[in-house]
């Protein structure tokens, strides 16, 4: 099986600031995220051992911890390349994206309420994501999915558009307890040329 690796960040870790600050990004890339990406591989490894060996193994705690950590891998993965300097002239949506939009959610601003809803009334630790279906109708659908944990609740089929981690360490050390206001200061920085392009594809 081929190794999961941490990808380094499309920017500098002080580039999202004054929204997330360097010393969350640095936690929060360098030390979480690694840790998924470890988890992984520690994961795999264990199943490679046990089919060399032709060993027993409890298949359904390391597939339990294997679909935990790169859930987490692939959420972060795509949580960076949704993001980019409040500087960048990305962070506001338009084209297709804000076509189609506009069609499933009624308007922009109906779309941002729904998903900070989302991502605020996450139980514990979590994520909001704006999800593309293309078996769904004629055009396919776009949805709002809520996550627990990195695993719990992703609908099949789903295409990730943007998503948005709110487990406390995304946040924590800049806002304590505030999850809204990060929430609130995190559309600044969304990266909405990466979302088309994902759309697109």
């Amino acid at each position: 099986m081929e190794k999961y690796k941490l990808n380094d960040l499309p920017y500098g870790y002080k580039d999202l600031e004054p929204y997330i600050s360097e010393e969350v990004l640095r936690l929060h890339h360098d030390k979480h995220h690694k840790a998924y990406v470890d988890g992984a591989n520690t994961a795999q490894e264990k199943i490679e051992e046990a089919r060399k060996n032709n060993a027993d193994l409890d298949f359904k705690s390391v597939l339990k911890t294997l679909s935990f950590n790169v859930a987490g891998h692939i959420l972060h993965e795509t949580f960076w390349k949704v993001m980019a300097s409040a500087n960048s002239g990305k962070n506001k949506p338009a084209g297709k994206i804000l076509e189609a939009i506009n069609k499933e959610f009624g308007s922009w601003e109906r779309f941002k309420k729904e998903f900070s809803e989302t991502a605020k009334s996450v139980e514990g630790s979590g994520w909001a994501l704006l999800t593309y279906h293309k078996e769904h109708g004629e055009n396919g659908a776009l949805n709002i999915v809520q996550i627990e944990k990195h695993n719990v609740g992703l609908y099949p089929e789903q295409k990730i558009l943007l998503c948005l981690d709110v487990w406390e360490h995304a946040y924590y050390l800049d806002y304590k307890n505030d999850r809204a206001k990060f929430i609130e200061n995190w559309w600044n920085i969304v990266n909405w040329e990466e979302v088309e392009k994902r759309f697109k594809n």
